[in-house]
C-alpha cells in the first residue's frame, strides 16, 4: 500500500479522473437520447414510434464491449475515426441510451391517462403535454432507476481498457504488472467504485425523497 501512495498516487487519480468523465458524460448522453427515444416511443407518428422500438431492441441486445470494439475498430474503415475517447463515449451512450428510454418509458406510462386528456381538452399539443406534464412527472418517478442506469454506466466504463485507454481498471492492471502487488491494486480500486457508486445510490435516495410524486 506504501508503494501505491507515494509512487502511484499520480497514476491513479489520473485513472480515477478519465473514469469519472467516461461516466459523466456517457451518462448525461445517454439520458439525453434516452429522452428523446421515450419521446418517440409514445408518439403518435408511426415511423417515431418504430424507429425508437428498432433502436431499442438492437443496442439493449448488444454487449458493449462487442459494440465498442466495432466502434474503434471498425469506423476508421469506413473513413471516421473518432479517437479512442470518443468512441468509448459513443458506445457507452449508444448502449445506456436504449436502457435509458426504457426506464423513462416505464416512468411515462405512470402517469395517469386522465391528467393526459386534461391537458389535450386545454388545447396542448403533443411536444406541450410531453414538456409540460409527462416528462417533468416520469423523471420523478424512476429517479432510482436511473441512478442504477448511472452506476451501471461507471462500472462499464472499465471495458475502456479492452482498447488500452488508461481510466482507473487499466491504470491498476499497469501498476500490478510494473510492481507484482497482487490483489491490493485491484482491492483499491474496488472500493473506489464501491465509494462512487454508494455515493451516487445515497445522493439518488435523498433527490427521490424530496421529489416524491404523493399518489
Amino acid at each position: 500500500m506504501d508503494v501505491l501512495l507515494r509512487d502511484y498516487s499520480d497514476d491513479f487519480l489520473a485513472g480515477l479522473w478519465l473514469t469519472l468523465q467516461l461516466t459523466g458524460i456517457g451518462f448525461v448522453g445517454a439520458f439525453v437520447v434516452g429522452t428523446v427515444l421515450a419521446v418517440f416511443r409514445i408518439s403518435p407518428i408511426p415511423p417515431l414510434r418504430v424507429a425508437g422500438t428498432l433502436y431499442v431492441e438492437l443496442f439493449r441486445n448488444v454487449p458493449l464491449v462487442t459494440l465498442l470494439i466495432l466502434v474503434v475498430y471498425g469506423l476508421p474503415y469506413a473513413g471516421l475515426n473518432l479517437g479512442f475517447y470518443w468512441s468509448v463515449i459513443l458506445s457507452i451512450v449508444a448502449v445506456g441510451a436504449a436502457f435509458a428510454c426504457e426506464t423513462l418509458r416505464s416512468g411515462i406510462n405512470a402517469v395517469s391517462t386522465g391528467q393526459v386528456e386534461a391537458a389535450r381538452a386545454l388545447g396542448l399539443t403533443f411536444a406541450g403535454i410531453c414538456r409540460e406534464l409527462v416528462v417533468p412527472q416520469a423523471l420523478r418517478t424512476v429517479i432510482g432507476p436511473i441512478v442504477t442506469l448511472f452506476i451501471g454506466i461507471l462500472l462499464s466504463s472499465s471495458l475502456a481498457a479492452v482498447v488500452g485507454m488508461r481510466e482507473l481498471t487499466a491504470t491498476v492492471a499497469y501498476i500490478n504488472n510494473r510492481e507484482a502487488l497482487g490483489l491490493t491494486t485491484f482491492a483499491v480500486a474496488a472500493a473506489i467504485y464501491v465509494a462512487l457508486s454508494l455515493g451516487a445510490a445515497g445522493f439518488g435516495s435523498v433527490l427521490e425523497r424530496r421529489l416524491r410524486v404523493l399518489r
